[in-house]
């Protein structure tokens, strides 16, 4: 990418392990929200999600220490795609996180399959699902009109979800059926502003990565 590039070498390994983990996170997310929105057992997907994310934090905390040695040998040079990738990588450690705290509203009962929203939910499910594969595709091959493209789609996305999150608090609905939905989704934004948050990574300046609107909008409350 193009961030990177500016770099001497010896990182290329650390983005193509990255891809790799994302893809891990990609399938917790798609076994998590199955869980969540169908009539799958949560239970026959726990086990294969949680060592998933054990995978997942295993390789972050490898990855960052190999970071560590390649900064204090190469020098200040490499500092600043050193940084870009431990924060690429946490944000990547985050997707997982949130792909089990989907799961851990399955876990507790909660059920949204047959319900009217429910094919909704499926929809967007497999448009996050696709966005997935769209930041690993970037991450490997950059692609500035691409990249545009999933910013601009994944914000319109963001503001839906906070909108979405609004109307269940003010919804005159039980408890019991805007709650859950209100949690789903906020779990939802945090991992399409992490998504965003990876592509963007490599291609801008890390004072102000995760903003926007010139710094004044933070995507990563």
């Amino acid at each position: 990418m193009s961030f990177f590039k500016k770099s001497s070498g010896g990182l290329e390994h650390v983005v193509a392990r990255s891809v790799g983990m994302l893809g891990d996170a990609r399938h917790s997310f798609d076994l998590a929200t199955l869980a969540l929105l169908t009539d799958t057992d949560w239970a026959v997907v726990d086990g294969d999600i949680r060592e998933t994310d054990q995978r997942i934090n295993q390789s972050e905390q490898e990855l960052r220490a190999e970071l560590v040695v390649h900064v204090s040998v190469q020098g200040s040079a490499e500092i600043g795609s050193v940084l870009g990738l431990i924060l690429l990588l946490k944000k990547i450690e985050r997707i997982g996180d949130q792909a089990k705290n989907v799961l851990d509203l399955a876990q507790s009962g909660v059920v949204l399959a047959h319900e009217d929203d429910t094919e909704a939910m499926l929809a967007e499910r497999g448009i996050i699902s696709t966005m997935f594969g769209e930041a690993a595709e970037l991450l490997r091959d950059p692609d500035d009109d691409r990249l545009d493209d999933l910013s601009q789609r994944g914000g319109a996305m963001l503001d839906a979800h906070q909108a979405k999150i609004e109307e269940y608090l003010h919804s005159d609905r039980p408890g019991r059926e805007v709650v859950p939905r209100a949690i789903y989704y906020r779990y939802l934004k945090r991992i399409v502003a992490n998504l965003l948050g990876i592509v963007r990574t490599a291609n801008e300046p890390l004072p102000t990565l995760d903003y926007l609107d010139a710094g004044e909008t933070d995507t990563d409350d």
